[in-house]
């Protein structure tokens, strides 16, 4: 049978090799890339769509919870934490002044700007894909290893996926992929977390 897959990364290049592998493998892809992502390899996916803001992103995903069930979901874009809000510039008094020009000139100087944090797409994705295979991504440059691993099982916890990939400065060389809590598989390559991935959900 053919398995849906839903893959999604900013850079483009793990998702992208991801999707190839399973659709080399027979299954049915379907690939939402970043629209600035910086790889332009080889696609393989059966449908490939590019997002641009989170928000397009979040868009496009419900609407392909809408066509036949997905098996599988992984979740790897690094979408935007936050999105900008208002603009303020400091006055000589040391007050703050809200700015609502439609192009703010350079001659206004050093400016202040809100950065308002954006709704967390993984948290949704068990409402739209209910009987899916989710998998997330936790990428972190600061920590250690362990405590990558704790924040993997606390996304797990919170937003009822099925498995975190952990990886990043903070974890080292290769992937941690977490599945329950205190429970971690260390893979030395990409080639193995694939492999690893694909076993997770069934294929």
């Amino acid at each position: 049978d053919d398995v849906r897959r839903l893959t999604n990364f900013s850079t483009g290049k793990l998702g992208s090799q991801l999707a190839n592998l399973l659709t080399a493998r027979g299954h049915t892809v379907t690939l939402l890339l970043g629209y600035y992502a910086v790889y332009r390899g080889e696609q393989k996916a059966r449908e490939i769509q590019t997002f641009t803001t989170t928000a397009d992103l979040s868009d496009r995903l419900q609407k392909v919870a809408g066509q036949p069930p997905a098996e599988a979901v992984f979740h790897a874009a690094a979408v935007s934490d936050f999105t900008f809000g208002k603009v303020w510039e400091r006055l000589p008094s040391g007050n703050l002044a809200e700015l609502r020009a439609g192009k703010i000139s350079t001659r206004q100087g050093t400016l202040l700007a809100e950065l308002i944090p954006t709704t967390k797409i993984i948290g949704k994705l068990r409402q739209w894909f209910p009987n899916a295979r989710l998998v997330g991504w936790k990428y972190e440059v600061d920590g250690d290893r362990d405590q990558l691993l704790a924040k993997a099982e606390q996304q797990i916890a919170e937003n009822k996926t099925d498995a975190c990939v952990a990886n990043g400065r903070a974890y080292g060389a290769g992937f941690g992929l977490v599945t329950v809590p205190g429970r971690s598989v260390h893979l030395l390559h990409q080639e193995a977390l694939f492999e690893a991935l694909e076993k997770l959900v069934g294929a």
